[in-house]
């Protein structure tokens, strides 16, 4: 550990308190020493596992196509971390180069040049469709697919597995059964899937970092079969997690479990914000207000939103018929939220945990059908699942 020169807007890149010590690596790489600072080589030992992927692999420069830095919402790439002030001990890793998708594969139409075309300008972003059977029974079948495949990069989560390699097996077991990995080239989303790791809190983008003992994550996986869409996503617990993780896990599946139990026609759409919230509440957690759930079929996003958080102004009630995703985020700390530099990865303000789940959801006329629910084959990973 070096000293820096005394400087009182450094912040300990692990604890958050003031630093006047720098890692000797960054230094000598002449990396941003806004991530380079630590308060005591305490913090800075303890750090040193996730902190040191920051530092450049040697033959890093040598390999302009290899692994790099996202920036721009997947527009640009860099070979150099990007300067933040990062909320918490999570650091972005390079990521390896968009996959690719047979030819023979029915694509959405971003998937070429990363702009959405029908989506945009549709009379579906202002009044809620209501399916046709045969548009529910497509729905059906790649709401099933998608649910196999979050299935199989489920099985892989250990500690030592690197986010890109839950991608890889996202892409794969898509590509395997006729679909095309949803979020790949969305308004230049650069991978197939989403994977949020502890402080994130959504759109968390697959990279080269190897989950650790004691890391949650959340894998997003959409697909798109038949002109449809399909989407849901859970949270992991990698190796051994600390109580206060499990109670935040836990707590947040049921407020989806909860959402989903007054899912019926006539319900309102803003009640559901009022159930997660109540729940949440009660456990001392915040619900993200910046993201919500989303109406769902031949369209990835459109009407209605559907807030998570109380006292929201969603406007609509529930029909027969009408698809559509209920997702809470629950924080462990503030509800707020930041950007990280490459304009996706959303993490929590004050670097405490996050949580999520998703299902997408069919309005039936007696109460709802959940289109992506979990299979007698889905693997045993919620303890409080089991008999």
């Amino acid at each position: 550990m070096e000293k820096g020169a005394p400087e009182s807007s450094l912040c300990c890149a692990r604890c958050g308190k003031p630093a006047l010590l720098q890692c000797p690596k960054c230094a000598e790489l002449k990396l941003p020493r806004e991530g380079a600072a630590f308060c005591t080589q305490d913090c800075f030992k303890a750090a040193w596992s996730s902190h040191k992927s920051v530092h450049p692999k040697p033959n890093a420069q040598q390999s302009p196509e290899g692994w790099k830095y996202c920036l721009k919402k997947g527009r640009a790439r860099s070979l150099q971390l990007p300067r933040f002030e990062w909320t918490g001990p999570l650091r972005p890793y390079p990521i390896s180069k968009m996959r690719v998708v047979p030819d023979e594969i029915e694509k959405p139409d971003w998937a070429l040049d990363g702009i959405p075309k029908i989506e945009p300008d549709s009379d579906l972003q202002k009044r809620v469709e209501i399916k046709t059977p045969e548009q529910i029974e497509r729905m059906r079948e790649t709401c099933r697919i998608a649910r196999e495949v979050l299935d199989a990069a489920a099985r892989i989560i250990k500690p030592g597995i690197t986010t890109d390699e839950i991608d890889r097996v996202v892409h794969e077991e898509t590509i395997a059964r006729g679909g095309y990995p949803s979020p790949l080239n969305y308004h230049f989303f650069p991978k197939s899937c989403c994977t949020s790791v502890n402080e994130v809190i959504c759109h968390g983008i697959p990279d080269a970092r190897k989950l650790e003992d004691g890391d949650i994550v959340n894998v997003d996986v959409t697909v798109y079969y038949k002109g449809v869409h399909g989407d849901l996503n859970e949270t992991y617990f990698v190796g051994n997690v600390d109580e206060a993780s499990k109670q935040l896990v836990r707590c947040t599946y049921e407020c989806l479990e909860k959402a989903i139990a007054i899912v019926k026609p006539g319900v309102r759409f803003r009640e559901v914000g009022e159930i997660i919230n109540r729940h949440a509440s009660m456990s001392g957690l915040s619900v993200v207000k910046s993201y919500c759930g989303h109406g769902i079929g031949e369209l990835f996003h459109c009407a209605p939103n559907i807030p998570h958080y109380s006292r929201n102004k969603a406007v609509g009630i529930m029909k027969a018929g009408q698809t559509f995703t209920i997702e809470p985020m629950i924080n462990a700390g503030v509800w707020n939220d930041r950007l990280w530099p490459d304009d996706w990865t959303a993490v929590t303000a004050d670097g405490k945990r996050s949580a999520q789940f998703e299902h997408t959801l069919l309005v039936t006329e007696t109460g709802c059908e959940v289109l992506t629910a979990r299979l007698p084959s889905s693997p045993d990973v919620f303890p409080w699942l089991k008999p």
